[in-house]
């Protein structure tokens, strides 16, 4: 009788164990390594310069060790993916299918840069917010995310480290109030791309400001992804005088725009922004036709500020690893900082609860190379002019000789706006 019980015992301690064991290896591996994945267009120059951003500072925090969490520190591994959703024609499905696959296959405990396209962030959430893995999202602009984090709390795990469309909007804005005082500019034609962060940004502009400013919009011009001719819409702003031509683009292509702005020798000052014309190899990729361009610098670390050292030590330090310098003017500052805000959190929270770690990013307030990092209800870095007191968008011109320098915000500029030789 006593034998029974005995084998009776034994045969109910396998079971358990059989249930649990699995559950706990799952537990004890997960606590070897913290899986980080980076998922987004890698074959884009904002996408794959984001992912090489969080693999310097992951590269970093592995050299001490890892994360500290209680008394382990426990390193990272990045995994990665591309979601292909900048490239046209992909639909948006696509995309998602290839992230719901990632993020189960690959078993990832967070988020890095996510969807390129606000198209595919936007259903992207529901995805997200089912899996409960927390997203630091790096590209994607539009603020209509940030409504739905502050609408409804499933959606609590997503985060964005970079400029959103309405800072953008607020920098542009306060360009064009400079121009005016400066040169008594008013008269602006607007081209841009059609995608949804690039025209939420030019409605934005004509409603919060061109309207209620003075501002004469003379005309527009909008252009599918993948265009490479600018020149009906350059044609049209200089027959109707225009003194500002306003460019919202982020497509490889776009950069033939100012060469062909220079080229007709377009009198209107070129003022916005065109992915390609932000990085250093600019000047020698468009046969140095770029100069006088004013283009804005997303985030503060995608060009070197002579006034704000981290941001600096961060260019200088992702050339040294990769031997090349930033190129991409969005999304390589907001990854690098991301990954140590995460990092900040994790160690905080004590724990990979999902719930915990979204707890302990919401009270992030750390000096990163953007500036001080702090989200807002909506779960976004907020943005300002003041390196000390907010993250920092940019605002460069390109000098006849071929340098970049920072005309705004006041806080961190270099030197004036200057106009064209040919105007």
């Amino acid at each position: 009788m006593r034998l029974s019980k005995k084998r009776t015992m034994m045969f109910r301690l396998f079971l358990v164990l059989m249930v649990f064991l699995p559950i706990l290896n799952n537990k004890a591996g997960a606590a070897e390594e913290i899986v980080m994945g980076v998922a987004t267009s890698l074959g884009f120059l904002e996408g794959g310069e984001s992912l090489n951003a969080t693999r310097l500072a992951v590269e970093e925090i592995n050299r001490r060790g890892g994360v500290k969490m209680g008394r382990r520190r426990i390193p990272i591994r990045i995994v990665s993916v591309d979601l292909h959703d900048a490239s046209p024609g992909v639909p948006a499905f696509r995309a998602l299918d290839r992230l719901e696959a990632f993020i189960v296959q690959r078993k990832v405990q967070a988020l890095m840069v996510g969807p390129f396209r606000s198209e595919v962030l936007l259903p992207a959430m529901d995805l997200i917010a089912r899996y409960r893995v927390p997203l630091l999202g790096t590209i994607a602009m539009s603020p209509a995310s940030d409504a739905k984090v502050m609408k409804d709390p499933k959606y609590r795990y997503i985060f964005r480290t970079c400029l959103n469309a309405k800072y953008l909007v607020d920098y542009l804005i306060n360009v064009m109030k400079f121009l005016n005082v400066k040169f008594g500019f008013s008269r602006v034609y607007i081209m841009n791309q059609d995608v949804a962060w690039a025209r939420t940004t030019t409605s934005l502009m004509m409603r919060m400001f061109f309207e209620k400013a003075g501002w004469r919009v003379l005309g527009m011009k909008i252009y599918r992804s993948g265009a490479s001719d600018f020149s009906a819409g350059l044609t049209e702003a200089k027959a109707k005088g225009a003194e500002v031509i306003l460019p919202i683009f982020d497509m490889p292509e776009s950069g033939m725009l100012v060469k062909q702005w220079n080229a007709m020798k377009i009198p209107a000052l070129l003022c916005g922004f065109i992915s390609p014309m932000v990085g250093p190899g600019a000047w020698k990729a468009f046969d140095g036709k770029i100069a006088y361009a004013l283009n804005v610098v997303f985030e503060l670390g995608n060009v070197p500020s002579s006034k704000y050292e981290p941001a600096a030590r961060f260019y200088r330090t992702f050339k040294k690893r990769f031997g090349k310098e930033i190129e991409a003017g969005h999304g390589p500052a907001p990854a690098y900082d991301a990954v140590y805000s995460l990092a900040d959190a994790l160690s905080s929270a004590g724990t990979l609860d999902p719930e915990k770690v979204v707890a302990a990013l919401e009270k992030t307030d750390r000096r990163g190379v953007m500036g001080r990092i702090r989200f807002h209800r909506g779960h976004q870095v907020i943005f300002g002019r003041d390196p000390q007191k907010e993250a920092l968008a940019c605002v460069i011109q390109w000098t006849r000789e071929g340098k970049r320098k920072i005309v705004y915000p006041p806080s961190i500029a270099e030197g004036d706006i200057e106009l064209p030789d040919f105007r």
